[in-house]
């Protein structure tokens, strides 16, 4: 029986990435010429012609914004979480700020979808060790999982020795509460990313395959994420250091027909799809002084440790 992996979108437009930040602040937004319901239609005719649903990560700024194409989203079959406000790194705000900014777009997803999200994305994957309490205020505000936490090495994100497998985390006296880590594949002894963003526009093909085709053997989901600017070689582009010009524009013009590629090699479904299976399956790791932690088998410094395994 074949595995059915996540196919997840951050809706962003192409000023809003983090890389740009410190050239495009959030002031100067509304002067940017959006590209967002284009790039975002085309994504969706792609999906259709596939028959494949996604979860889409909205940002609350883009939702008011873009009120009918979120709806159609949803209209569309597929599902809508949440991706903060203004794309503002967990780990660069405080639990208060974090609160309203969940408060705040849940009410707008709700008076656009007439229901809350279920899910949440950190701009940037940014749930990482010293943010680990924002699972907690995830929780409390009637999430039911989190998609954020990247099990590798890398300056801005990443906890590299935690689970990449789905688990349960309990919280508050709960053990529903999911997180659903974005997927790696093993290169000499190193976790390396391969699933979404520059990984997947940068690797070949078969390396991207290779990675899913090893999760799926072992009944395992990959987690795939991508942008709808990724989509739009077309978009402006802005003289950036050559590092960062790869990572931000690196073969957009080759992300199309990857993606239809692989929509053709793989099946796909939104998050939601996977909630009740791993409830039930999943090991449940518990919160402590925030950190996370499995009873069996301590892990050092993950901040995750084992309370029950299925």
């Amino acid at each position: 029986m074949s595995v059915a992996n996540i196919l997840t979108i951050d809706l962003e437009d192409w000023f809003q990435v983090s890389n740009l930040d410190r050239y495009i602040g959030r002031e100067l937004w509304d002067t940017c010429e959006s590209r967002l319901e284009a790039s975002t239609y085309r994504l969706l005719a792609i999906l259709d012609e596939a028959g494949a649903k996604a979860t889409f990560f909205v940002l609350g700024w883009n939702a008011e914004r873009h009120e009918r194409l979120v709806r159609e989203i949803a209209r569309r079959g597929h599902e809508i979480g949440i991706h903060g406000y203004h794309h503002a790194l967990v780990y660069e705000q405080t639990p208060v700020q974090f609160s309203w900014e969940m408060e705040h777009c849940q009410k707008i997803i709700t008076s656009i979808t007439g229901s809350p999200a279920r899910g949440y994305r950190a701009a940037s994957f940014s749930v990482v060790r010293r943010s680990l309490w924002a699972l907690e205020l995830l929780e409390k505000h009637g999430f039911e999982y989190d998609s954020s936490i990247f099990p590798i090495h890398h300056p801005r994100y990443g906890i590299p020795d935690s689970p990449g497998d789905p688990y349960r985390v309990a919280i508050n006296g709960h053990s529903s509460f999911l997180e659903f880590p974005i997927s790696t594949m093993r290169w000499m002894g190193w976790r390396i990313g391969f699933s979404g963003g520059a990984y997947f526009r940068l690797l070949p093909y078969r390396v991207v395959a290779a990675g899913i085709k090893q999760l799926n053997a072992h009944g395992q989901s990959a987690v795939v994420y991508l942008h709808p600017w990724e989509l739009d070689p077309d978009h402006p582009r802005l003289p950036l250091p050559w590092q960062m010009r790869l990572r931000c524009y690196g073969n957009l013009e080759h992300t199309e027909g990857k993606l239809r590629r692989l929509l053709r090699d793989f099946e796909f479904a939104p998050v939601e799809a996977h909630i009740d299976r791993c409830r039930r399956t999943s090991p449940c790791y518990r919160l402590t002084e925030g950190e996370l932690v499995l009873r069996d088998a301590p892990l050092a410094t993950s901040g995750l440790q084992p309370v029950s395994k299925p």
